[in-house]
This record gives structure tokens, C-alpha cells and sequence, in this order.
């Protein structure tokens, strides 16, 4: 993908250099406007890099029409001079302000990521060699937004899936499952992107360049209230990664326990398909799963909460779930601990009137992030951090052995494709 941005890039500059700058003024107001959003662009939740105003910048030029109204003929749409910029030159105008944004990102090292970059490169370029031609059937208005809005989706479109693509590699997770988080994390950005593209491009045809300091103002109040959300939501997670190494300091449980666990039980969830919003929660909960050990007068030898009795796993889980509860925002991450030390399947209960079932039915087990914590903490508090194979083939198969009962089998066999995929040693 990148390579296919480079080559994009390197053919627009050329054909711009060809034919030369069309509108020079109205490319240099734009190019400044994408340099800008390229120089507060912002990393979300999931270490998505976005750059919305930037974004909009480039889309806005794609889609534009014309430029103010001074000197346009009567029948130019939005009364607006017409705009005579090709595709070409609005992928080589956001090539060029991106890299001048990016500049000062790189002088103190903090470089923008290829696959970022030539994703927006590569949308703003779909939509333009889309839109620009249709320009010279001289659409009525009318049909002209139609056609905007449609540009504006397909851009959001070629967005979600590129990034789905990126983070599906990345990850390891199912392309379906990765456009699903990518569309529940991006798709109100996206839309108010396109939507202040829109605007700016139907605005700067009617009232001149003017208009991009307007209507840019609310994809910038926008992207400071995803900004603020994306540091509430990193200082969450850092506040209960330090909480979980409170039993390690109390001496409870091995260091890096807890974060081995939330490795394993993440990695595992993403192989069975948990959506991104159920990985955080199974994050917290794997993170802060051991922290009603603190209330055993006695730690058990290493940890190993595996090697307690049933009643004193349940009595940790219990008081883990209480601790957890008492924050008052994670009541689904409690409900998960509470859960993590009841086994997959028990045995029914016989009826009260003494009467012997033989449907066969079990009562419903715990949630699957319930069953990948217990699956994950067994494993962890067997192997610790040994990367000798044999031992975790050996703990493997001990799990595989209590299955029927104690764990979930399809849990068991996804911790198995997880530590078949760690580097042998």
C-alpha cells in the first residue's frame, strides 16, 4: 500500500510539473490548510493516526467546484468561478503540505506512520480521479451534491477498509472482526470529515477562500473532543496497569504475572473473534484478575491461584470483583473477574422434588472473557515465564485433560495457536 502512495504520488507531481499549477493561489490556501491538520494530527484509541482537519482539507479540494463568486458565468454551479485543478494535482498538492506538516513531527522524532499517510494519500486520491472528471459534464447543482455525497462516502469507505486491511495484519485478527472495530472506532469521525469536506468545498465555490477558516472550525472542535477521549481512556489503562502490580509489591503473586495473563487472554480473545471494546474490557479484567489475593492473610506459594481449592478461587474472584466495583465505571470488567473462577461447565443440580433430568442440558457457563482469564491464569501460573516448549506443551495438554468440565475447550485450543506463534528459543 505504501508503495502503491509512493508511486501515486511520484506519477501526480510529474503530470503537475508537465502541465504546470492550475489556480496556483487556490492550491497554496488549501496545501497550507492540509499542512496544518497534518502538523495536530492525533493518535486515537487502538493507536489509530488520524489527521481529520487535514483529511478534510484534501477531500474538500477534491470536491471542489469553483472558486468565489467574483467574475463567475451565470451558470457555474454554486456561483463560483470553476475550479480547472485535475486529480493529479490534488494528490501532488496533498503529498507535498503533508510532508511540509509533517516536518516538525520529524525534527524532534516523532515521524508519521507510512501506513497512515499512504492510506489518506491514497483515499484522497479515489475520490479525486472519481469526482474531478464528472466536473466536465456540467452537472446541474443539484445533481452535483448528489455526486459530493456520494465521493464524500466512498472516501469514508476506502478509509475504513485500508485501515482495516493495516490492522488486521497487524494484529493478527479476521478481516471482518477488524473492519467492525474500525468502523465502530472511526465511523463518527469519518463522517463529520466528509462532512466538513463537503462543506468547505461547497462553501469556498460560493464565498471564496475565506470560507475554509469557517467551516473548518467544527472538524477542529471535533478532533480536541477525540483527543481529550483518547486521553481519558490511555490514563484508564495506565491507572489500572499500575493498580494490578499492587500484588506483585505485596509480594502475591510473580512479577509480570498479571501483564502475561492480559497478553495471553487479549491475544487469545482477538483469535475468537472479540470485538475491540470487548479486548479492552478483557484487558482490564485479566490486568486486575489476582487483586483479591490482597485480602488472604497467608499468599499462596507463587500465586498459583490454579493450585487453590475451588472455594478459595471463588472467595479471591469475589473480593477482586468487590475491589473493582468500587471505581463505579467498570461494573462489566467486575462481573468478568467475578465469573473468571467458575469452571466451564458444572454438573446440573438435581431437581428439589428428587426427580433425575435426562435431556442432558448443563447450565449456561460464564462469559467467554470469564473463561479466557481462567484459561490464561492456569497456563501462566503453571509455565511463569519459562519459554522452555516442553513444559508449556506439558501444561497444554493438562488443560486439554480438564476441558470437559473445567475449562473451554475452544479456549484451550486458541491459547494453543497463540503460544505455537511465540518464537521458538
Amino acid at each position: 500500500m505504501v508503495a502503491a502512495a509512493v508511486l501515486l504520488v511520484i506519477g501526480a507531481v510529474t503530470q503537475v510539473a508537465a502541465s504546470g499549477l492550475r489556480q496556483p493561489n487556490v492550491a497554496v490556501v488549501f496545501g497550507v490548510l492540509i499542512a496544518l491538520g497534518e502538523l495536530v494530527r492525533m493518535v486515537m484509541p487502538g493507536n489509530r493516526e488520524v489527521a481529520p482537519i487535514a483529511t478534510a482539507g484534501a477531500i474538500g479540494y477534491a470536491l471542489l467546484a469553483g472558486v468565489g463568486p467574483r467574475g463567475a458565468p451565470k451558470d457555474a454551479p454554486f456561483g463560483g468561478v470553476p475550479a480547472t485543478h485535475s486529480a493529479f494535482q490534488v494528490v501532488a498538492v496533498t503529498a507535498v503540505a503533508a510532508l511540509l506538516g509533517s516536518l516538525p513531527h520529524l525534527a524532534v522524532g516523532r515521524p508519521p506512520r507510512p501506513d497512515a499517510v499512504a492510506r489518506r494519500v491514497i483515499s484522497v486520491g479515489v475520490v479525486a480521479l472519481c469526482f474531478r472528471p464528472l466536473l466536465g459534464l456540467h452537472l446541474g447543482w443539484r445533481m452535483l451534491l448528489v455526486v459530493m455525497v456520494l465521493a464524500a462516502a466512498l472516501a469514508c469507505a476506502v478509509d475504513l477498509g485500508l485501515a482495516a486491511l493495516i490492522r488486521a495484519e497487524a494484529v493478527r485478527a479476521r478481516f471482518g472482526i477488524a473492519i467492525r472495530d474500525e468502523f465502530t472506532a472511526k465511523a463518527g469521525l469519518c463522517a463529520a470529515t466528509a462532512a466538513t469536506a463537503m462543506l468547505i468545498a461547497v462553501a469556498t465555490t460560493a464565498l471564496g477562500p475565506v470560507a475554509l477558516a469557517v467551516f473548518t472550525a467544527p472538524i477542529l472542535v471535533t478532533q480536541f473532543a477525540f483527543r481529550r477521549y483518547a486521553g481519558i481512556r490511555a490514563t484508564y489503562l495506565q491507572t489500572v496497569r499500575a493498580l494490578s502490580r499492587v500484588t506483585e509489591v505485596g509480594g502475591y503473586v510473580e512479577r509480570d504475572h498479571s501483564r502475561r495473563v492480559a497478553k495471553l487472554a487479549v491475544a487469545m480473545g482477538r483469535g475468537l473473534g472479540m470485538s475491540e471494546g470487548e479486548l479492552l474490557e478483557l484487558e482490564y479484567a485479566a490486568l486486575m484478575h489476582d487483586i483479591g489475593q490482597l485480602s488472604l492473610g497467608d499468599p499462596i506459594p507463587g500465586g498459583a491461584t490454579v493450585l487453590a481449592a475451588p472455594g478459595q478461587q471463588r472467595r479471591i474472584a469475589e473480593l477482586g470483583a468487590g475491589v473493582i466495583e468500587q471505581t463505579g465505571v467498570l461494573d462489566g470488567v467486575a462481573r468478568i473477574v467475578r465469573l473468571s473462577s467458575d469452571p466451564y461447565r458444572a454438573p446440573a443440580a438435581p431437581p428439589s422434588d428428587g426427580r433425575v433430568e435426562t435431556d442432558g442440558q448443563l447450565p449456561p457457563g460464564p462469559p467467554l472473557a470469564s473463561r479466557i482469564i481462567k484459561v490464561a491464569n492456569a497456563y501462566d501460573d503453571l509455565v511463569g515465564d519459562s519459554t522452555d516448549r516442553d513444559r508449556g506443551a506439558a501444561v497444554l495438554e493438562r488443560l486439554r485433560l480438564d476441558s470437559a468440565v473445567e475449562y473451554d475447550p475452544s479456549v484451550v485450543e486458541a491459547l494453543s495457536r497463540v503460544v505455537d506463534r511465540r518464537p521458538r528459543t
